[in-house]
């Protein structure tokens, strides 16, 4: 691949096509097109256009807020900002009112290629709703950070849908934005007409590498770096526990631990485990913000050595299992409402099922469950292939 274009450049290529149009876009802070423009600016200065509202997805249009802080619907001198994310499980989902002065949504977000991500299911409940109001909506796709090869994980099961659970796929599911989009229609049986995808040109579903062209921006403020992007599949599942997954500290999800930890006996284990592609290193650090803010927590940073050998969401389910063995007095399943639930544990809404919690609580491991994963893996990617847009 000599160069990478995502879909807001092929967007703004197609000179007049937003002449005259009342558009809403939703978007954030991490959409910049090849010259790393942001995109309210590129709109502008390109196509001498101005959305008539925006929509912020969770953590805000600007990326300014954290995770489970509802979305400002202030914008300043701007267009107006309405909230996709908000105090409630019903704020998830855009009205039918929230369309009423619009003809067209435009969709862009970066998304990271992990099934808990929230973007994803904004972008689909999002497009869902306006097709159904008769407003046309654009997306602009862009590429999965970590390819469009790889599957990896369990599908959700019935029973375990949430926010961070909103399609029944497998946690590294190797998708673009647009594509799983495509398939949530395909699944649900809501009508594409109306719905027009500006597709990538140069991507042919590897990891996208600087070299093409490509630059990574942080989608939201825990995912400040690639090498976060990474290994974020398997760390996230440390949200369901109260231990820290580093967030409230400079390298979140690749630092996890907690008070009273043994670092250096979680790291000896773990590397014992050579497990491709990924070192872990003891360490401390002081959270600054969340959980145990201005503690000394004790674990491992997560060093990857190889992206392409490296099962982020494995490496983060033998983590998980390492940490109850070595600290099981500082390990609990986190027992408050996650994302707007409350009647199902996190661990399990992360997961998609109850399986990695039964068996870590009775002591027998998780390596069937990891088994399961086979069979899953295999039916999604035949199911997938229907709705790829690049080959």
């Amino acid at each position: 691949m000599d160069s990478l274009l995502c879909g807001l450049d092929r967007l703004l290529a197609d000179d007049g096509s937003l002449a005259h149009r009342s558009f809403g876009l939703l978007s954030h802070a991490a959409s910049v097109d090849s010259d790393l423009r942001p995109i309210l600016i590129a709109l502008s200065e390109r196509l001498s256009v101005r959305p008539a509202a925006l929509f912020a997805p969770e953590h805000g249009f600007f990326g300014a807020e954290q995770d489970m802080v509802p979305a400002a619907e202030e914008g300043g001198s701007g267009p107006p900002i309405r909230s996709l994310y908000g105090t409630s499980e019903g704020s998830l989902r855009p009205t039918a009112n929230a369309f009423a002065d619009l003809d067209l949504l435009v969709v862009d977000l970066c998304d990271v290629g992990a099934r808990y991500y929230t973007f994803a299911a904004t972008a689909a409940w999002a497009t869902e709703v306006a097709l159904q109001e008769g407003v046309e909506v654009w997306i602009l796709d862009r590429p999965n950070p970590l390819g469009g090869t790889v599957l990896e994980g369990n599908r959700r099961r019935h029973g375990f849908e949430s926010f961070v659970g909103a399609f029944a796929i497998p946690v590294r599911h190797g998708l673009t934005l647009a594509e799983l989009v495509l398939l949530e229609a395909k699944r649900s049986g809501w009508s594409t007409d109306g719905l027009r995808v500006f597709k990538l040109e140069g991507w042919e579903r590897q990891a996208p590498t600087a070299r093409e062209g490509w630059s990574w921006r942080s989608p939201s403020p825990n995912i400040p770096a690639m090498e976060t992007a990474w290994v974020y599949p398997g760390s996230a599942l440390f949200e369901g526990t109260i231990l820290s997954e580093g967030r409230g500290t400079t390298r979140p999800f690749e630092l996890v631990g907690g008070p009273g930890v043994d670092g250096d006996e979680v790291a000896r284990r773990m590397n014992a485990r050579s497990l491709p592609g990924v070192v872990y290193l003891p360490t401390r650090f002081r959270p600054q913000f969340q959980k145990h803010a201005g503690e000394v927590c004790s674990g491992v940073e997560i060093l990857v050595t190889d992206r392409s050998a490296f099962a982020s969401l494995r490496a983060g389910v033998e983590l998980l299992q390492c940490f109850c063995e070595v600290a099981p007095d500082a390990f609990e399943w986190r027992s408050e409402a996650y994302e707007f639930v409350a009647d199902r544990p996190a661990i399990d809404l992360l997961s998609g099922s109850d399986e990695l919690r039964l068996a870590l609580d009775a002591g027998t491991g998780a390596s069937d469950w990891l088994e399961s994963w086979h069979r899953d893996e295999a039916e999604f990617r035949s199911e997938r292939d229907e709705v790829l847009l690049y080959r």
